[in-house]
């Protein structure tokens, strides 16, 4: 796909989304776009490659929670992957101070060379496991939002991601069709970990293909030094 197709079929979609988008930012898109699929040949990144399915499935579902992000805010994207959703989100509002964080050191060397090629700034890659970087100073309870897609069901992902946000700070859980589900095997962590769901928002994709929420939760108090607990635990014994 050229860029001209590229960015007439990102504007239509993004508009389903409420979302307007500049020439310039579809084109660090579209460069994205480039590098994941050149360097999926080298190391697994994702399984969707088609231009079509890639703006839908991974540039229109990340920034499904563009909107709720106030500017100038400093974000943590734990278990970022392939950059989803906090790539997408900095190319869309600059003003962000993004955090990625990885476990695999493969794809944090991709990720910091995309950062490179499309000139982001105030951005930062961390290869890391969730539960030992929590316990750092320097990352724990220093964001406005915590976000992830696509990581681990609610009960054991609240652990990851309540400890990186500050009190009174924002945790956006991006969520598929068993959203609801989840949040009921939830309502342990959510006690233990002083946190409450403020709103639950749902997002149908463009082309049918298929439903999303994003689970907005309230940090209330500072999290217990025992969260997270060691690596593998949380989810060998979620809350």
């Amino acid at each position: 796909m050229e860029l001209e197709e590229f960015s007439k079929e990102f504007k239509k979609l993004s508009e389903k989304i409420s979302i307007n988008i500049e020439d310039e930012k579809i084109e660090k898109f579209y460069k994205y776009m480039l590098l994941i699929q050149e360097w999926n040949k080298k190391i697994n990144l994702t399984a969707i490659i088609e231009p079509k399915e890639m703006i839908i499935k991974h540039f229109i579902d990340s920034l499904t929670i563009a909107n709720q992000l106030k500017n100038d805010s400093k974000i943590i994207d734990v278990g970022t992957g392939a950059g989803f959703p906090g790539i997408p989100i900095k190319i869309y509002n600059d003003s962000l101070k993004i955090t990625l964080l990885d476990s695999l050191n493969k794809r944090t060397i991709f990720l910091k060379e995309v950062i490179k090629e499309l000139k982001l700034e105030n951005i930062e890659v961390i290869h890391g496991r969730a539960e030992e970087c929590a316990q750092k100073e320097e990352y724990r309870e220093k964001y406005d939002y915590a976000v992830s897609r696509a990581v681990a069901p609610l009960n054991i992902l609240l652990e990851y991601l309540v400890p990186y946000a500050c009190v009174n700070g924002t945790v956006l859980a991006m969520k598929g069709s068993n959203a609801l589900e989840e949040i009921n095997n939830a309502e342990n962590a959510l006690k233990q970990l002083y946190c409450e769901i403020d709103n639950i928002e749902k997002k149908l994709l463009p082309e049918e293909s298929g439903e999303r929420y994003i689970i907005k939760i309230v940090k209330k108090e500072k999290t217990l030094d025992i969260y997270p607990r060691k690596a593998g635990i949380p989810k060998k014994k979620p809350l």
